[in-house]
């Protein structure tokens, strides 16, 4: 555990008058009034610039800022690898156990806090779960960020994974179209899962390796829904070697399943090709798996593992 700067958190109040301390328990149930009225105490929490009271009552279009002390963080391997950089562009490689966003009480101990300490201002264009390694790609512009959002809508960028499933499969390849929406959580509420009423999904999945209890996965995805191949290999039959969360049939596991964040299994984004925004060429990008990852053969040496990341693309405009 560290502790980090602290954070000043601001929203503005919607419609609908309410006093301070039933909005906050209603709008961030991550602690309860009690807490919230010990934070008033304090003088944490001001409504357009003047300290709060129990008493205050809100109105639409004021803004509520709480001012939130240091904190100790949970410790997280901080070391990240460039894989690729250029004026627009950086992508590195993720280490496992490394939120990519801030959240569940990491704020410095993310990639995007590391990142923007040796590139200011770099937007990360996607995400990966805490317990997921491999690429993620920033933008250094926003006119870069914008052309590779467009890319990504237009299901122009190549993703793929590997993954450690349960069993071994009597198929090769097949692919996983369930929905992937809210279900319910006994924790959470709920959480993103299988589910007839969600959003459109497509992973394309193809055996690698059959073990002697399990298999090891290539994943493509043309869409991007929160925890989409862990949804959909446990959807197909196989859940995530140590998955906390998802059993058959995609869905949060009986009982008292684990949250999104709790660790366990290996889910690798190993590859990732797009159209460089500036120069027009595909970029090629590769982040070695790790050890639990390999297939025998590239552990034994008899087929050569796939060569280095691409090198800087040339800078905008050049031939």
């Amino acid at each position: 555990m560290s502790l980090n700067r602290g954070y000043t958190y601001r929203e503005r109040i919607p419609a609908g008058p309410a006093g301070v301390l039933d909005h906050l328990a209603r709008r961030h149930p991550h602690s309860s009034a009690a807490q919230w009225l010990e934070r008033i105490g304090r003088g944490e929490l001001e409504l357009d610039g003047v300290p709060v009271t129990a008493a205050t009552l809100l109105a639409p279009g004021q803004e509520l800022v709480w001012h939130r002390p240091p904190w100790d963080e949970p410790e997280a391997d901080l070391c990240f690898q460039v894989l690729h950089e250029d004026d627009l562009l950086v992508a590195v490689a993720k280490p496992r156990g490394l939120p990519t966003l801030p959240g569940a009480g990491f704020l410095e101990h993310t990639l995007i806090a590391q990142v923007r300490v040796r590139y200011p201002g770099a937007n990360p264009m996607h995400r990966l779960g805490r317990e997921t390694s491999g690429i993620v790609l920033f933008a250094r512009t926003h006119a870069a960020g914008a052309a590779l959002q467009a890319a990504w809508r237009g299901h122009r960028v190549d993703k793929r994974y590997r993954a450690l499933g349960q069993g071994r499969p009597e198929w090769d390849e097949r692919e996983a179209a369930a929905p992937v929406g809210p279900v319910p959580h006994p924790r959470l509420g709920t959480v993103q899962a299988a589910s007839a009423a969600g959003k459109p999904a497509l992973s394309r999945i193809r055996v690698l390796e059959r073990r002697e209890r399990d298999t090891l996965f290539e994943v493509g995805i043309d869409t991007g829904r929160p925890h989409q191949i862990r949804i959909h290999l446990a959807w197909a039959g196989h859940p995530l070697v140590g998955d906390p969360l998802y059993g058959p049939g995609g869905v949060p596991l009986t009982g008292l399943p684990g949250l999104p964040g709790d660790g366990g299994y290996f889910l690798h984004a190993e590859h990732l090709a797009f159209q460089h925004p500036g120069t027009g060429r595909i970029l090629d990008l590769w982040a070695p798996p790790p050890p639990e990852l390999l297939m025998t053969r590239e552990i034994s040496g008899k087929c050569p593992a796939p060569g280095p990341p691409a090198g800087p693309a040339p800078p905008p405009g050049a031939a």
